[in-house]
């Protein structure tokens, strides 16, 4: 059976299967039919969207399924992927459902559905709701034109900031001017009056979304507007967020990247310096640079790898204990306060640490030093194991020993195509593209 949810969700292109008005009518039915099974009496979900214009008629077709099977369904409207996190658990709700597609273009969407907990659904429910959707009959479905309940809609959005708010009520922001890029996507509206509350000068940019415009040359993969902004206004500060609002990038009074590794640095002398550092471990994943575990390893913290996909840094995290785990992507993780990484939630963690320290935000990073990366994506017919052919594995061999301790060699394959990735850190950027090409030509001449 073709396989539709992922790491993070079903995603497509909108009006396509699977994300067609009648099979997301299906899964709204298949999932109340789930949770009917489960929990014996009417299931409750909390569903939220990002500013894509399909998402409002998805949200239809969902809440329709779910009518049908006997479920029901309110809207926290435009909202954070976090947000329908938090509130699902705030309000009792037997499910959240996002429907977003995250960073990606406006033609695409997807579905992503969270228990209580905040951990995304589990994977005996997907396989049922996979099965529902290739067995359901091929007749057309009718969604009506419910409408959505706006001002219940704005009750959660306002209480979802007001959450963010706790815990930092000591956190002033006066005379401090903020560079906020929404992508224009779910953050639009809440991360300007979110900091603003906090007596920030906030220059908001990409927050006007018109349904086709999210995630288009602005947001999180797309930094250049926002580093032209934060040194045209001489700002102390700049963020920037994808579609739904799980993950930010930063910049800082220089206009010099802050990415996710750089961001875990900060967050682990945070974290230490008020004993929270729960066993000196940080999270991060098999992509993360060098330059961090280089960074940790001198302060005797210990910077454990998983695969990559915020779900394995999650589920190390709640193995190990530990108190921060993230991506290089700007997914930063902190358990204590959400299973779900919160680019706005980060943000204010940034922000304490650096009024705190009293210090401009460039010199925040100052121990950890970013080496030099290259990563060449090579095609092959087959994924046959590294190490069982025996060039290429001679090859790595080779790397590795001209490395001798001062790099990193990672090679693996892409998990959606036949690509095999060759990726090398090291300390100078010319000698590791000259063994990043030599090594992805072995790798050409054995598996194409």
């Amino acid at each position: 059976m073709r396989k539709l949810f992922g790491t993070d969700g079903m995603r497509g292109r909108a009006g396509e299967f699977p994300l067609d008005q009648k099979t997301i009518f299906n899964i709204g039915a298949s999932l109340t039919k789930q949770f009917f099974d489960k929990l014996n009496k009417k299931p409750r979900f909390i569903v939220g969207r990002d500013t894509r214009e399909s998402g409002e008629w998805i949200e239809k077709a969902f809440c329709a399924g779910v009518a049908a099977s006997g479920g029901e369904c309110e809207s926290a409207g435009v909202i954070t992927t976090p947000g329908v996190a938090y509130l699902t658990a705030q309000f009792g709700f037997d499910a959240g459902v996002v429907v977003s597609a995250s960073h990606n273009p406006f033609e695409d969407n997807g579905i992503k559905i969270f228990s209580p907990s905040g951990k995304k659904l589990d994977g005996e429910t997907e396989s049922a709701i996979e099965k529902d959707i290739f067995s359901a009959a091929t007749k057309e479905v009718e969604i009506g034109d419910a409408e959505l309940n706006d001002e219940k809609a704005a009750f959660y959005q306002q209480n979802y900031v007001n959450h963010l708010r706790a815990g930092f009520e000591n956190l002033s922001l006066k005379k401090f001017k903020m560079v906020i890029d929404c992508a224009n996507g779910a953050a639009s509206n809440l991360a300007p009056q979110l900091f603003a509350g906090f007596g920030a000068e906030i220059v908001p940019i990409s927050y006007q979304p018109d349904g086709k415009n999210i995630n288009y040359n602005c947001g999180s993969l797309h930094l250049e507007q926002l580093q032209k902004k934060v040194l045209e206004q001489k700002a102390d500060f700049g963020a920037a967020f994808d579609g739904d609002a799980d993950r930010a990038l930063f910049v800082d009074e220089k206009g010099n990247l802050i990415d996710g590794d750089a961001t875990l640095w900060i967050m682990a002398n945070y974290l230490e310096s008020h004993g929270l550092l729960v066993k000196n471990k940080v999270i991060a994943t098999v992509m993360s640079n060098i330059g961090l575990e280089i960074a940790l390893e001198s302060k005797n913290i210990e910077l454990v790898r998983t695969a990559v996909g915020d779900k394995y840094v999650l589920d190390e995290l709640l193995k190990s204990g530990a108190a921060v785990g993230g991506e290089q992507s700007g997914h930063i993780i902190i358990p204590q306060k959400s299973l779900v990484g919160d680019g706005m939630m980060t943000t204010l963690f940034l922000l304490q640490a650096l009024r705190e320290a009293q210090k401009p935000f460039s010199a925040m990073t100052q121990g950890f030093t970013k080496y030099p990366q290259i990563l060449v994506n090579v095609k092959v017919r087959e994924k046959l194991p590294f190490e069982n052919v025996g060039e290429i594995a001679e090859g790595a061999k080779l790397v590795e020993s001209e490395l001798a301790g001062k790099g990193r060699l990672l090679l693996r394959y892409s998990g959606t195509e036949n690509l095999a990735r060759v990726m090398i850190e090291g300390e100078n950027q010319k000698i590791i593209e000259e063994q990043a090409n030599r090594l992805a030509e072995v790798i050409k001449t054995a598996l194409t």
